[in-house]
């Protein structure tokens, strides 16, 4: 065997090696988005439930605070938005309206004492804390997937791939609001 032959070996493996690497790194891209997508779905399925339950609900406070049209009515939008919402940052901004809506929702019930006594009102209150115990953990899930995408994504040699291939960054499912981050202050 000559040295061109021992090159063209050198060569070939090179190239097969590089091939097995971009295929392998390729497919790990694929997996994660499709994690991802999964994840998404999931929390999805939670946020449905809720949107579902909020009609009800609203429609119970309605019974009792009758002059209190306009805090239900923001319930109602905030919902439509989020349902509505077409991409994951819309979806992202519409729950943090609809969070913040259903706060003021529950606010609004503590000033009806004949309201937190009603058995519906209770029913639904604790099937909507079942839900967002779900979406909370479903949020958790879809952030540590998109956490590992981002991470493939910025990672030499790895970003090498993602930016060959448009692989790019998801956003996580986070508080936006400043509001949300402040402790709740316990006053007696």
């Amino acid at each position: 065997m000559g040295t061109g032959s021992i090159i063209i070996l050198i060569i070939l493996a090179i190239i097969v090696i590089l091939s097995i690497w971009v295929i392998s790194a390729y497919n790990g891209f694929i997996r994660l988005r499709n994690m991802v997508e999964e994840a998404f779905s999931t929390m999805d399925v939670y946020l449905k439930k809720r949107y579902d339950l909020i009609p009800n609900l609203v429609e119970t406070v309605k019974g009792y605070a009758k002059h209190e049209t306009g805090t239900l009515e923001k319930v109602v939008e905030a919902r439509n938005f989020a349902a509505g919402a077409k991409t994951i940052e819309g979806r992202i901004q519409g729950e943090n309206m609809l969070e913040n809506t259903l706060r003021s929702l529950f606010a609004l019930a503590e000033a009806y004492p004949d309201l937190k006594a009603n058995t519906n009102f209770l029913d639904l209150q604790s099937q909507l804390q079942r839900i967002e115990d779900e979406i909370a953990n479903s949020r958790k899930y879809y952030n540590a997937i998109v956490k590992e995408l981002n991470t493939k994504i910025e990672s030499f040699p790895s970003n090498i791939i993602a930016g060959i291939f448009n692989f790019g960054r998801k956003p996580m499912f986070e508080i936006r609001d400043e509001a949300e981050r402040d402790a709740v202050k316990v006053q007696f």
